[in-house]
């Protein structure tokens, strides 16, 4: 294509552009592709998940502020562009029965007038492709499917000058996209690599879990490679420091096995507006043979 092309992937809070699909975006920086990361909340309820920051009163008492910065130390590393949609974190509810959301927060919106805020954002942006997360929210996080549902009204809204019409001159993204990167096949081959290296799987109990919940796996028809950008995505997930424990899960499998067992990032193709053959290895494909 003569324009340059462009991604946007939203994203329900600071961190998750991190953990979800960051060496991809790393790497389309690379490549000269314009990258923006939607946040749609900043993460306000959010816990102190490294055990090594827990009890700061600065930070539990600045914790907006505090991930504000952290995201922006993140979206540096990546080299990607970042915009806040301004919704206020629904925190995540623990308990039996669970209790009602916070007054105002994110998850009680109504769905068609706060994809408003997202809509203009793609009209302001002119993605060709989008990422987000699938009817799940990749975990049943309220923000998470909060997010999967505005970026459905969005991406098929966004072209349509009847709707939204005061959220600026209508663009069509092209293709939709929902992050899989923790896919079951993904898993399964880390845990057995490990394991014959005789190294230590972080993932058996989860794979357990996997089981006993009887849900079947998604279709990923997009994989990425992206290997020579994992080290940048972990710099990146580092940079939220109130979330991530350097020590912690996301840090068990030594590098040189991530990269020879799975050196991709996966997806699953949700909405295509282009011609594309499956499986794929580019978010863009289709789309750069129809330019």
């Amino acid at each position: 294509m003569t324009d340059q092309l462009r991604l946007m992937a939203v994203h329900a809070h600071p961190d998750d552009e991190s953990s979800k699909g960051a060496a991809t975006m790393a790497k389309y920086v690379s490549d000269g592709v314009d990258v923006l990361v939607a946040t749609c909340t900043g993460g306000e309820r959010g816990s102190v998940l490294n055990p090594k920051l827990q009890g700061d009163p600065y930070i539990e008492e600045h914790i907006h502020e505090v991930r504000a910065k952290e995201m922006d130390e993140a979206r540096q590393i990546l080299g990607v562009k970042q915009a806040w949609l301004g919704f206020v974190d629904s925190g995540l509810p623990e308990g039996d029965p669970l209790p009602p959301l916070p007054e105002g927060c994110f998850g009680l919106q109504d769905v068609d007038e706060a994809a408003g805020a997202l809509v203009k954002l793609i009209r302001e942006f002119r993605p060709h492709v989008i990422t987000t997360y699938d009817e799940n929210g990749g975990y049943p996080h309220p923000d998470h499917i909060m997010t999967h549902k505005i970026s459905m009204v969005a991406f098929d809204a966004a072209g349509d000058p009847e709707r939204y019409p005061d959220a600026g001159e209508p663009w069509t993204p092209l293709k939709l996209y929902y992050n899989q990167g923790f896919n079951r096949v993904r898993t399964v081959a880390l845990h057995e690599g490990l394991l014959a290296r005789g190294l230590e799987s972080p993932y058996g109990e989860w794979l357990e879990r996997w089981d006993k919940m009887d849900r079947p796996d998604r279709e990923i028809t997009t994989y990425v490679p992206c290997a020579d950008f994992f080290e940048i995505r972990d710099k990146a997930l580092l940079a939220h420091a109130t979330q991530i424990d350097p020590d912690g899960f996301w840090f068990h499998v030594p590098m040189d096995v991530q990269k020879e067992i799975w050196p991709t990032e996966d997806y699953e193709l949700a909405k295509s507006r282009v011609d594309t053959t499956l499986p794929e290895s580019d978010l863009f494909a289709g789309i750069r043979e129809a330019g």
